[in-house]
This record gives structure tokens, C-alpha cells and sequence, in this order.
């Protein structure tokens, strides 16, 4: 117990030191005496970057002689070891490029995954027989170091549509933008959501029919959406509105459709309230802020991200996850649902590096791309774990 309490002691410190760096790497755009100033709150926050992540490291290492095995066997291990690994290709490209406003991007999102994965129950567990195997950490990990590379793509897209797309008029690539933001804002939506229900200690309980059996679930939120077929048992709790889609055949499909229901309410009020405030999209909000980011860096930084994480996420994802699946399940592929979108997500980057260098896909083209990757590998993430059933939804 000791070092579980280290452990998350680390995670929460990390948390605590990427949010300060991130204000520091904002002063490097917003400080307007000389290069000489934004030099050093540039230097400050790779600094705290750094120690953040040593942080993480330190939580990675005690939760896993505190578990026994590494700990990446459920959501909130994995995301939060994909959050690490986020900030790792975050702090190596910093030292390739010195983009300071990278990491005013590049840390909100690893924050967000990691707030996310602090939703999930952080209690340790024993492996189940299928993940009780040397593979877990080397398919889990590789996989997760190549989605991280990968996800430096979309902040450098990212950073590159704000940069560029032309605000004064509303168009289909404003609206697509502001698209892009609104979804990172539903990330926050839930962070609320789940952070608020958890502290007014709420809890629904519903029986519903699976197979032969009847199972309890234990819903966290008031029930907007309830199990299929689901019964609610608790007293005075408030009755849901409609029922789950019979088609999410999930663990526990209802109640983490009804927490995406919650989120979508939740970020979609938060938006409204900044555009009140801010009067404008927050793409329009956000650009006159980086008028000296140079957009060709971005392209390069953009397109060196794939050219390295699809290599990385090519041997976890594919090769190493088929060997894995050869020894547990006796075959090399089986159109599990998870399989499937590795594949979707391999062939859209192959797609991506094609089209980059032999179409001639530079720029914006190219940045639509990386923020459209980085859409399908957030669904891979939560969508297809969460909802669809399959040999992985012990995540």
C-alpha cells in the first residue's frame, strides 16, 4: 500500500508540474519584452516538462513492483501510460525544433488523457489469464510509444489550421476547426462530469438480462440512457429517459453510453459559455497568439512525427499484437473489433505518408490528415473499449 500511495502521489505530482510548464510555455507567446524573456520561460517549462515526466516515470515504476506486472492491463494504466508517452515525443521534438508553443498544445492534451484515465477505477488487480504474458508490455507499450509519436502529428496540425485557416469568413474549414476544439472540450466535459457526480457520492443500480444470467450495474451519473432491457432497483433515483441500443453489446454498455451522453451535455455548455465570453470561435480567439509560429516548422514537425511513430506503431499494433494473438488465442487475426481499427488506423497513416510523398500533400492538406488520424485513434481508444464487444473489453 505503500507504494501504491508513492505511486499515485507521482501521477498526481506529474499532473501538478505539466500544468505549470504549460503556463510557462504560454508566457513564450504572450510575453512581449524580448526574446531574451521568452527564451527563458521557454528553458523554465522543458525544465518542469522534464521533471513532470520523471514524475511519471517514478509512478510507472512503483505501481508496477507494486502490482507485480506492468501497468498497462487496464483504461486508466493505459492512458495514462499513453499520456506519458505524449510528453516523452513532446520533450524529444523540443530538443530537435526549440518550439516553445508546442508544448501550450502538446501538455493540455497529455493532461486531458490523463485526467480522463483518472475516471477509471485505479485500484490494482490481478492479470487475467489471457494478459498474464511477457507480450502484455511489449505489444502495450509499443503501441501506446507509437500513438504518442503520432499524437505530436495532430498538435502540430493542429497548431498549423489555427495558424493558417483564414478566421474573417465562416467557412467549411473554420467550422471543421472549431469542430476539433469543441471535441477536446467534450474531453473536459467529462472530466467535470465524472469529478462532480463522484464527489456527491451518486450511485443507481439497474438489473438487466445478458445471455442466461441477470447482472447488476452500478450507475455512477444520473440514468439518461439505461441497460437494454435494464430494470432500475434503486429507490428514489431517477428513472432514464430511453434505453442503451441493443447493438452495444459492451461490459457495462449503459452506463458508459449514458457517461458519453453526460459528457456531450456537460462539454457542449462549457463551449457555449466560452464563445459567450469570447465572442468569437476559439480558433478566431487563439490565432492572433501565434502570428510568429513559423507554418513550414509546423508542416516538418507535423510530417516527422508520422515518419517516426508509423514504424513504432507498425510493430506494436500489428506485428507484435499478431504474435501475441498466435500465442493466447491460437491465430494471428480475427476481426476483433480493437484488430479491425489498429488495421483502420495503420492503412489511414500508410494513406498519410503516401499521399505526403508522392501526391504532394504538404501544409494544410497534410494537417487535416494529422488531426484525422489522431480522431481515429481516440476512437479506437474510447469507442471501440468502451462500447463494441470483443476479445479486448477487459480494457
Amino acid at each position: 500500500m505503500d507504494l501504491f500511495s508513492f505511486s499515485s502521489t507521482m501521477l498526481y505530482t506529474a499532473f501538478v508540474v505539466y500544468l505549470i510548464a504549460t503556463i510557462f510555455f504560454g508566457a513564450t507567446i504572450r510575453d512581449k519584452r524580448g526574446k531574451a524573456k521568452k527564451g527563458t520561460a521557454g528553458k523554465i517549462g522543458i525544465t518542469l516538462t522534464i521533471i513532470g515526466f520523471l514524475a511519471q516515470i517514478a509512478y510507472f515504476i512503483t505501481r508496477w513492483m507494486a502490482s507485480g506486472h506492468a501497468p498497462v492491463s487496464n483504461l486508466f494504466e493505459f492512458m495514462t501510460f499513453f499520456g506519458m508517452t505524449i510528453v516523452f515525443a513532446f520533450i524529444i521534438i523540443y530538443f530537435i525544433y526549440k518550439l516553445s508553443v508546442l508544448g501550450l498544445f502538446a501538455l493540455p492534451v497529455a493532461l486531458l488523457i490523463i485526467a480522463y484515465a483518472s475516471m477509471f477505477p485505479t485500484d490494482i488487480a490481478p492479470l487475467i489469464p489471457s494478459l498474464q504474458s511477457h507480450w502484455l508490455y511489449i505489444h502495450v507499450t509499443t503501441v501506446s510509444l507509437g500513438q504518442g509519436i503520432l499524437s505530436i502529428s495532430f498538435v502540430a496540425g493542429l497548431i498549423y489550421l489555427i495558424r493558417q485557416i483564414d478566421q474573417s469568413v465562416k467557412s467549411k474549414r473554420t467550422t471543421w476547426l472549431e469542430v476539433i476544439l469543441y471535441s477536446l472540450i467534450l474531453f473536459v466535459g467529462f472530466i467535470i462530469t465524472t469529478t462532480v457526480f463522484n464527489m456527491m457520492n451518486y450511485s443507481a443500480s439497474f438489473e438487466y438480462p445478458s445471455g442466461n444470467n441477470v447482472l447488476t450495474s452500478e450507475y455512477t451519473m444520473p440514468a439518461i440512457a439505461g441497460p437494454t432491457d435494464g430494470t432500475l432497483i434503486t429507490e428514489d433515483a431517477m428513472q432514464p429517459w430511453f434505453e442503451t441500443p441493443g447493438w452495444m453489446h459492451g461490459v457495462d454498455a449503459g452506463k458508459k453510453f449514458n457517461t458519453l451522453i453526460w459528457s456531450f451535455i456537460t462539454g457542449s455548455i462549457l463551449y457555449v459559455l466560452l464563445r459567450l465570453i469570447l465572442r468569437k470561435r476559439i480558433g478566431a480567439a487563439i490565432q492572433p497568439l501565434l502570428k510568429s509560429t513559423k507554418p513550414d516548422l509546423l508542416d516538418e514537425i507535423a510530417y516527422r512525427a508520422v515518419a517516426i511513430g508509423f514504424p513504432v506503431f507498425t510493430l506494436g499494433g500489428l506485428i507484435f499484437a499478431a504474435i501475441w494473438a498466435e500465442e493466447a488465442w491460437g491465430r494471428f487475426w480475427g476481426w476483433d473489433p480493437k484488430e479491425v481499427w489498429a488495421l483502420i488506423t495503420w492503412f489511414f497513416y500508410a494513406a498519410f505518408l503516401h499521399l505526403r510523398l508522392s501526391r504532394g500533400w504538404h501544409g494544410e492538406k497534410s494537417a487535416w490528415l494529422a488531426a484525422g488520424g489522431f480522431a481515429i485513434i481516440m476512437f479506437n481508444l474510447i469507442a471501440v473499449n468502451l462500447i463494441l464487444a470483443g476479445l479486448h473489453s477487459y480494457a
